[in-house]
């Protein structure tokens, strides 16, 4: 049988993969398809020291879904072209033997592989700009020789990654799996760096010419709107978040040049076509809590307010650069000490904010707000409440409640406590 050449087998690579990105979209018509995505990149991949071939480089090419806020679904294929023979040195024959050749045959100096998997990826934070993962998945790689467990074998593989997003539709990645495989469950690693394409994140232009009123992007709103409302004429999306400029100011009423308008955490176009929140209430459900809160640190439902976990905002004034609690601000603590004392299977998450103003450093607020946030938990702990039940995170002026001025906002320099109560638990005292 005749094998296939390495440009033979690139294209078929290529051409199963396209062939598979076009079925899978045609297929999902009715899925919203800003949550496909494409990947394509290059790297290595690196055998045991045993084993009859070494290390090479190798092209991946990956169709990915986001389920949800958490999980990501990937088709991975991976190629090497060329994976050279391993060598071994026989001491008493002072020779070197060729391990590939051993087990496939006299003149075999090199061969290819593919390796193809399903994993799910479990993300940390997958709306924010940076976004790293851990993966699980199995699959199977296959040689153009048998190896010694045939030409192809059942493998189980796990890693993590991290991509970093330029904008909704672009983005990088680095990504590490080690898998198992073979009789003897060989450990080997690839590793690789590509560029991510979520299609349908940006929204396209529809060029219109008429001889009437203009609409260069054809947002539904004027060219002569635009000017009004500082849009781009020539961008249908000004901010960049799922909606048109025309959908924004005359369906949702939100605002055209920032992606968030209710502040929540959770974009406008995310809100309306993901979510199916309002994009112009911070907290749809009025239970108290932020949608975005609730999506991205809870896991609650956004559209349910029963579900929201207890949330008291602190506005403890600090001393200039200090994370000391001053003592007139006890009170306000202790009634937090009194709902975990009463509830004692309750957690507490324990957040810092800072407000922006013009000096505004960003690593400096966001290490000063991890201070003030684990000071609270200490002024917790010391009313002998378990640290084990409370966690703390700074996140500096990254997470504001009320647009920010020049000078700043008060308003968002706070500490939050999220309470999430033993399931069942009924509090019939008041916590004042």
């Amino acid at each position: 049988m005749r094998m296939l050449t390495m440009k033979q087998r690139l294209s078929v690579l290529v051409g199963l993969t396209l062939a598979l990105t076009m079925g899978l979209v045609s297929a999902q018509e009715a899925i919203e398809q800003s949550r496909w995505y494409a990947s394509f990149g290059v790297g290595s991949i690196g055998f045991e020291g045993d084993q009859v071939i070494v290390d090479s480089p190798l092209f991946t090419a990956r169709l990915g879904y986001d389920y949800s806020a958490w999980w990501s679904f990937e088709f991975a294929a991976s190629y090497a072209p060329k994976l050279a023979e391993a060598a071994r040195y026989d001491y008493p024959e002072d020779t070197v033997i060729s391990r590939l050749q051993e087990v496939a045959g006299t003149g075999v100096r090199d061969t290819w592989g593919l390796w193809t998997s399903v994993d799910a990826l479990l993300h940390a934070s997958r709306w924010e700009r940076l976004d790293p993962y851990i993966s699980v998945g199995g699959g199977f790689i296959n040689y153009g020789v048998d190896l010694g467990n045939g030409k192809m074998e059942p493998a189980i593989r796990a890693g993590a990654g991290v991509m970093w997003h330029f904008n909704d539709e672009w983005a990088v990645r680095g990504d590490v799996r080690t898998f198992l495989a073979g009789s003897d469950t060989e450990a080997n690693i690839l590793a690789d760096a590509g560029v991510v394409w979520n299609w349908g994140a940006r929204v396209p232009p529809r060029i219109i010419a008429s001889g009437g009123l203009l609409d260069s992007d054809g947002d539904d709103l004027l060219d002569d709107e635009e000017a009004v409302y500082g849009t781009d004429p020539y961008n249908p999306d000004t901010d960049g978040d799922g909606l048109t400029d025309g959908e924004e100011v005359k369906i949702y009423k939100t605002n055209p040049l920032h992606p968030d308008t209710d502040l929540d955490g959770l974009s406008d176009g995310a809100e309306v076509h993901l979510h199916g929140t309002s994009p112009v209430l911070r907290d749809t459900d009025n239970g108290g809590v932020a949608d975005g809160h609730e999506v991205i640190e809870d896991m609650t439902n956004p559209k349910d307010g029963t579900d929201d976990l207890q949330l008291y905002e602190l506005y403890l004034n600090f001393d200039l650069d200090k994370a000391d609690i001053i003592p007139g601000f006890y009170p306000q603590l202790d009634i937090i000490v009194k709902v975990l004392t009463r509830d004692p299977g309750a957690t507490a998450r324990i957040e810092g904010h800072a407000d922006r103003n013009r000096k505004s450093k960003e690593d400096y607020n966001k290490r000063l707000s991890a201070r003030r946030a684990e000071a609270v938990l200490g002024y917790f702990a010391g009313k002998n409440i378990d640290r084990a039940r409370m966690t703390s995170i700074g996140y500096g002026f990254s997470r504001p409640k009320e647009v920010n001025g020049p000078d700043g906002n008060p308003a968002n320099r706070r500490v939050d406590v999220y309470i999430r109560k033993t399931p069942g638990f009924v509090d019939t005292e008041s916590a004042d």
